[in-house]
């Protein structure tokens, strides 16, 4: 079997050293630029963003940047929670040109990845997987039986009677 024909089968390849150095630049100069609050958009000037990521393409010329909005939706529900998501994702999508010029002043490189923002739901992922390893069903299939637990504080019964 030929290489090209055997890494057409293997699927998509890890991300580089050289990806993963210029994203994690990206991810610290995009951190700096969006605590600042430097924007003429509403959604943006009050938006707590977290950048939990930075994923750039082989070529270097496309980067997606993952974002969390700290402390939306609160008392709001859950669908205005969403709607403000989308409003801010929607905000930084339309800013990011700016957003990009603003890196290029602190950054050298040839060509500057174009700028996507997507929200990042592993933190959502986690706290769902989190809350069913702590369920109690959960834990009684995978711990030991219900009664052992205190069992092991009490004092050895050695079989005599007082």
């Amino acid at each position: 079997m030929s290489d090209k024909s055997r890494s057409r089968q293997e699927g998509p390849r890890p991300p580089s050293q050289r990806q993963l150095r210029v994203g994690e630049e990206l991810r610290h100069i995009l951190a700096r630029i969006l605590e600042r609050h430097d924007f003429r958009d509403p959604v943006l000037e009050h938006a707590n963003l977290t950048v939990t990521g930075v994923d750039a393409s082989p070529d270097l010329r496309r980067a997606t940047v993952f974002v969390v909005p700290l402390g939306g939706g609160v008392g709001g529900g859950a669908d205005a929670a969403d709607k403000e998501q989308d409003d801010i994702l929607r905000a930084l999508n339309h800013a990011a040109p700016y957003l990009r010029r603003q890196v290029a002043g602190q950054v050298r490189m040839k060509f500057l990845p174009a700028l996507t923002f997507r929200l990042d739901h592993s933190f959502e992922h986690a706290g769902r997987i989190d809350a069913l390893l702590h369920d109690p069903r959960v834990l009684r299939d995978l711990g030991a039986p219900q009664g052992a637990e205190g069992d092991l504080d009490a004092p050895a019964d050695d079989g005599e009677e007082d």
